[in-house]
């Protein structure tokens, strides 16, 4: 009895004294050994430099046993080897959780020259307030049809020194492509040598197929017609400009609407012009390059903003994150636009209720911003706001006080609910009734208060 009573106790002890050791025995998570494949050599590297349109791998060890899991850089599924196509800078992250069920991971960082490891609300935020190149590479006739110099580098020179950091050019294209819409080689160098001075500024660039004579008219009859030119133009365009870094933008329409008919869009209409927006992206991320990623801007119905927010359809891409929707601002019109108009104040310091709209005053702005925020920004589409201004009203002594006033305004409220505020410029900056905020030909300021309130708003 004493002996069984002395082993029984010995045991105990025994087990007391074993029992951290085996509880500190815990299952060890499995090093990672990181590997990328570009062309046909792995090597051991978490890193790699890859141009975009090449294909690379990750197949990081070890090869057997466990599972594997990923995410980033377009890397999906259990496969251990990702076989994927370079299209921008990015991080991808693989978890492995070995047989006892540890996990352990390595990040792999792939660099993209040219295409920045930013979604599109992220670059929106370094693209300050904006500036319209309007009535010049647009206009029916030729670049000087309408009156403008030709753009120039002092132009965008003038405009980087007074603060701007986005220019947006319109550019018009059948008048200058053939019966196959084959365009010319002369235009398309041309839009380039423009394309060029505004980044040798330092600018971000954005370029688009603007009003063009009006052939894209959102009706079914037209819809086949239309998408086929769109898919032309937009692949001369992209293949043109396929390797410059994603400081260039391509905007795929401007103010697509049937003409004289500014109400609320059919189905028809909005349906089609959707139809236009998915065509645009397809053309241009087909032409590979930096286009796989390359940021890229549709619009909602004539750029409405109630209509973008009640029947724009973001459209399906092949890119992550790589969109923002259009919309312009010009209300209320009899202030902005009217020249016939006896419209001049605005806003809460208006004092003439005869000459004062009070139904788009501040609470208005922000109303319309805020629609767009809730249903774009805050899915991570940024707007751009490509169009807004105001006409000069000389014939009124202080209008330009409330016009810089509501410019102000309306980029402040534009850019603190994520959209780019880009000014629209036609030229002509000394005549009553112009938008003109610089001279063409040198880039010198006129409007320096009013440029001023632009560009700070939108810090």
């Amino acid at each position: 009895m004493t002996a069984r009573l002395w082993t029984t106790a010995r045991l105990l002890a025994l087990a007391v004294a074993f029992a951290p050791a085996a509880q500190a025995q815990t299952c060890a998570a499995t090093a990672i050994k990181p590997y990328i494949k570009v062309g046909s050599t792995w090597t051991n590297s978490a890193t790699a430099t890859v141009v975009a349109g090449n294909t690379f791998s990750f197949g990081p060890q070890p090869t057997s046993g466990g599972s594997w899991a990923w995410s980033g850089c377009g890397t999906s599924g259990s496969a251990r080897e990702q076989a994927l196509t370079a299209k921008a800078s990015c991080t991808a992250t693989a978890t492995y959780t070995n047989s006892c069920g540890a996990k352990s991971t390595q990040a792999f960082t792939l660099t993209v020259p040219g295409m920045r490891d930013l979604t599109s609300l992220q670059f929106s935020k370094l693209m300050g307030a904006g500036w319209n190149l309007g009535n010049t590479l647009e206009a029916i006739g030729g670049e000087t049809a309408w009156g403008n110099p030709q753009a120039n580098q002092a132009l965008f020179n003038g405009l980087k020194a007074a603060g701007f950091k986005t220019v947006r050019i319109p550019v018009a294209w059948k008048q200058y492509a053939d019966a196959n819409d084959n365009i010319s080689a002369s235009w398309m160098s041309r839009v380039t040598q423009v394309v060029n001075d505004a980044r040798n500024a330092g600018l971000v660039v954005m370029i688009n197929i603007h009003w063009d004579g009006g052939w894209m008219v959102p009706k079914y009859a037209n819809q086949a017609a239309v998408n086929a030119r769109i898919t032309k133009f937009w692949t001369q365009i992209a293949n043109n400009f396929k390797t410059y870094d994603d400081n260039l933008l391509f905007a795929g329409t401007n103010e697509v609407m049937v003409e004289g008919d500014y109400g609320t869009p059919t189905v028809e209409y909005y349906t089609v012009q959707n139809s236009f927006n998915q065509t645009f992206v397809n053309a241009v991320r087909a032409t590979g390059g930096n286009n796989l990623a390359r940021h890229l801007i549709v619009q909602g119905f004539n750029t409405n903003i109630d209509h973008t927010v009640n029947f724009a359809t973001v459209p399906a891409d092949s890119a992550s994150k790589r969109l923002m929707m259009e919309v312009h601002f010009y209300d209320p019109y009899n202030f902005s636009l009217n020249e016939n108009s006896s419209i001049w104040q605005w806003g809460a310091s208006a004092t003439s209720a005869a000459n004062t709209e009070t139904w788009a005053n501040e609470a208005y702005v922000d109303a319309q911003f805020q629609k767009l925020k809730t249903r774009f920004v805050d899915a991570g589409i940024p707007i751009m706001l490509g169009e807004f201004g105001a006409i000069r009203r000389t014939e009124y002594s202080g209008a330009e006080t409330y016009r810089t006033n509501w410019a102000r305004y309306v980029a402040r409220a534009a850019w603190t609910r994520g959209a780019v505020p880009v000014w629209w410029d036609a030229g002509s900056p000394n005549a009553n009734h112009s938008m003109g905020l610089v001279d063409r030909n040198t880039g010198a300021q006129v409007h320096t208060g009013l440029i001023s309130a632009i560009v700070n708003a939108a810090k």
